[in-house]
């Protein structure tokens, strides 16, 4: 059983989340749990663990093919968790995610050309874009904050059709949607690839947190959708990696699956004629090893994240009633906002790291108020509830003051 409470970290390490340059310059102290990056603080599933020694124990990295089994894995993967069947020779090996999002949008746009993605919304996106001299375009994410335990993040139809009529020319869509949570639906997802048909708008759909369901919601990709639509199709369905399932971050390869087989044909020679291609044997087999033995371990995982959300709500409900939780039905984030709490931002900023808790700011997230903030629950569940603690007396302080 794998010990997800474990706060032991007397190991060896230069994880970013607790680099001490970043926190000062974030927070101005170290003395913050970091709960700022998307990573976990759990230790990785041990067929991952077993393998990379396995390899380890060898002494040797002579250059190694390690076959179709790195694409065969995740096909069969994506089929077990999600009934969804891929043809294993539609995968591309990328060095990542982010890497194959810029790599794809600088191959289908002219420097100039419009990119949209769907605000609030993870930060790197609007950076790649930036970076490559493209036009950033924003359709803002309509939010009817909910009391009923659910999360109101909708997609505004009516705003992201008047953007592809103004030129857009690719849309980035983040599919469960960080940081507000939402696991888009079918319905929903059907009426953004109506629209990307009609206007002539490729569709990169970043589906990295596919596996992090929680409380029985169901995944659907891009890819279902194409699939029904039986004809040559120009979206590029799913960017995955094993990294966010498995806490992999460090040493995993991302992928790109394109259905259709010519643009399959273009990718695949643009990555190959750069040597990205392919990764190496330790991330490989790792990849291998995490998704053909790995389901009892996120299915704990997944529990324990569920758990610790419960915890996390109940406390917000009867403690800081001033404070709203977006229910996330995916990924391991969750999105608060402190508007109603009585407070200012800087108070709030203050009362949370006084309370020890390295939270990301909603302005990283392109969010236009100061009130959000992102925290990674993929961590141990005591040290969570303690900062909650925390941040309830500095809260309560300030109330006096």
């Amino acid at each position: 059983m794998p010990d997800f409470d474990n706060t032991n970290r007397s190991y060896q390490h230069q994880f970013i989340r607790q680099n001490s340059a970043m926190l000062k310059s974030i927070y101005g102290t170290t003395e913050v749990e970091p709960y700022w990056i998307a990573d976990m603080d759990f230790q990785v599933a041990e067929p991952v663990t077993a393998e990379l020694q396995r390899l380890v124990d060898r002494g040797r990295y002579a250059y190694e093919m390690v076959g179709d089994e790195v694409f065969s894995a995740p096909t069969s993967w994506f089929q077990r968790r999600h009934q969804l069947g891929l043809n294993p020779q539609r995968f591309i090996m990328a060095p990542g995610v982010l890497s194959a999002m810029s790599l794809i949008v600088r191959e289908l746009t002219n420097e100039g050309d419009k990119v949209l993605t769907q605000i609030p919304v993870y930060h790197q996106f609007r950076k790649l874009i930036n970076s490559a001299n493209r036009t950033l375009v924003t359709n803002p994410l309509i939010n009817d904050e909910r009391n009923d335990g659910k999360n109101g993040y909708r997609m505004d139809f009516a705003d992201l059709e008047q953007k592809f009529t103004d030129g857009v020319k690719v849309m980035i869509l983040c599919n469960p949607h960080n940081p507000v949570g939402r696991v888009w639906q079918e319905n929903e997802l059907q009426q953004v690839l109506e629209l990307a048909d009609k206007y002539d708008v490729t569709i990169i759909s970043d589906e990295i947190h596919a596996d992090i369901l929680l409380h029985n919601n169901r995944f659907t990709s891009l890819v279902s959708l194409l699939q029904k639509q039986q004809k040559p199709s120009k979206h590029i369905a799913l960017l995955g990696s094993p990294a966010k399932t498995f806490g992999m971050q460090g040493i995993a390869t991302g992928f790109i699956y394109i259905e259709d087989q010519a643009l399959h044909q273009r990718f695949n020679s643009l990555l190959e004629s750069m040597y990205l291609n392919h990764g190496n044997a330790l991330s490989s087999y790792a990849t291998i090893a995490a998704y053909t033995h790995g389901d009892a371990w996120l299915d704990q995982m997944l529990a324990y994240l569920e758990n610790s959300l419960s915890w996390i709500t109940e406390f917000i409900e009867k403690e800081l009633p001033g404070v709203v939780l977006s229910q996330p039905e995916g990924t391991y984030q969750i999105w608060l906002n402190f508007e109603q709490s009585g407070f200012s931002a800087e108070q709030i900023k203050q009362a949370l790291v006084a309370a020890g808790m390295g939270l990301s700011p909603g302005g990283w997230f392109q969010s236009d108020n100061d009130f959000y903030f992102r925290m990674n629950i993929a961590a141990p569940l005591a040290p969570m509830q303690q900062g909650f603690q925390q941040l309830k007396q500095q809260l309560s302080a300030k109330a006096i003051d």
